[in-house]
């Protein structure tokens, strides 16, 4: 599904808006089920992105199992492993030339497509099977070095409970930190019927184990110990810049660098993500 439910931020009263609320809200009145099979192909299926990124020469593919299908990776480099993992209709292509840079400085960097993304198996993308993928990626490798995240897949890591992640540095490009009042205004904002949005939620939590109420990255952050650096642009309109600043704020370990005009994509391709790489890998 197009960003534009997930990340539209216009508050004012529009008629489409107002027209989606009654039709859904009665759709799931009259057929519950098939309202509920509706929403969730259309609430849960990302946009599979075109990729925009020129593959490395010496890139490794491969293919592990999941829960979900097999998932795609994507590896350069040698040295300790920096895994990356990226956000929601996103895709590991988004961060192939800074994947060039880290190998550049002795490095492994080992990408992923999340299920129901890029390359990977799957029709169905959530916040427990971004976990669940990032995971699954975790034991399939050596011991990590670090992390680097974008957009959703920072709750992701952040939430992620594999060993291998205790005390490991956190680069988040572009956060999602108040993930779930981030999704429910945004549906709530889109004028889709909020009850039948909360029914294809519970049906997740369910499947998962893995109850909406205990995601809290931004409280989760709170509790870790190693460097975090987030790199966020000011005026982000898909994530909050506010809540990163609060964090870093707050958060003795977490550091922030500002940008000013890369959006919410084009912040992967910038200096500041690298010079940030540069900090963590040199503390």
């Amino acid at each position: 599904m197009s960003d534009k439910i997930y990340f539209k931020s216009d508050s004012r009263f529009n008629f489409k808006k107002h027209m989606l609320n009654v039709m859904t809200r009665a759709h799931h009145r009259v057929a519950p089920r098939h309202a509920e099979k509706t929403a969730t192909k259309l609430l849960l299926t990302p946009v599979r992105a075109k990729p925009k990124n020129t593959v490395p020469s010496d890139m490794i593919e491969a293919s592990i199992p999941s829960r979900e299908g097999f998932l795609k990776t994507y590896q350069v480099g040698s040295g300790p492993v920096w895994v990356l993992t990226h956000g929601w209709s996103g895709s590991a292509n988004q961060f192939f030339p800074l994947m060039q840079y880290i190998a550049q400085q002795g490095y492994t960097a080992l990408a992923f497509d999340h299920p129901a993304h890029g390359n990977s198996e799957g029709s169905m993308g959530h916040l427990p099977a971004f976990v669940s993928g990032l995971d699954t990626v975790l034991s399939s490798t050596n011991e990590i070095e670090g992390v680097i995240a974008h957009s959703m897949g920072c709750a992701a890591a952040i939430e992620c409970k594999h060993p291998k992640l205790n005390n490991k540095p956190l680069l988040l490009i572009a956060p999602v930190l108040d993930y779930v009042s981030n999704l429910f205004g945004s549906i709530e904002r889109s004028g889709y019927s909020m009850r039948l949005f909360r029914s294809v939620v519970s049906k997740v939590e369910s499947e998962y184990n893995y109850p909406m109420a205990s995601v809290d990255p931004f409280e989760k952050l709170k509790n870790r110990t190693s460097p975090c650096i987030i790199v966020h642009d000011k005026y982000d309109r898909f994530a909050q810049f506010t809540v990163s600043k609060r964090a870093a704020t707050e958060m003795s370990e977490v550091k922030l660098i500002e940008t000013q005009g890369l959006g919410h994509g084009r912040i992967l391709q910038s200096e500041q993500a690298r010079e940030a790489f540069d900090e963590l890998i040199s503390a």
